[in-house]
């Protein structure tokens, strides 16, 4: 019940962040941002957006009475969290000219996650057949 309301929480909590951060990048960061900078502001955007939309569906599929599916919504949420996240970091103090480079390591550990995230939840679907 715990992992249902976790997965739930976050579903809506990221896509609503991804809204108004999608908007704001739109609008407001448009004129600060390099072109190359609000593409990987873009692709934050929609990765997490993804993940949330990812999220809300597998809070109402699965019974999450496994370890190995709650493993599949902490790969999704911390994974997102990095992932995303550190994309807004790194462009928002890029574009001010102080870029915190400590946060470029921990884009990939976030993307690693997601996949692992991806990878479990694979198995979850085939592990019946094996």
């Amino acid at each position: 019940m715990e992992t249902i309301l976790v997965a739930q929480f976050f579903a809506a909590f990221y896509g609503f962040l991804a809204i108004v951060l999608g908007a704001f990048g739109a609008h407001a960061l448009k004129k600060k941002f390099t072109s190359d900078q609000m593409a990987s502001f873009e692709t934050g955007v929609k990765y997490q957006m993804y993940h949330a939309i990812v999220l809300l569906v597998l809070s109402f599929n699965l019974g999450f009475n496994t370890l190995h599916e709650q493993l599949i919504i902490n790969c999704f949420v911390f994974g997102t969290l990095l992932f995303s996240f550190s994309i807004y970091g790194l462009c928002i103090t890029g574009a001010s000219g102080k870029k915190w480079r400590f946060l470029g390591p921990i884009t990939p550990l976030g993307g690693l996650l997601l996949a692992v995230g991806w990878l479990l939840l694979l198995y979850h679907f085939i592990e019946d057949f094996l």
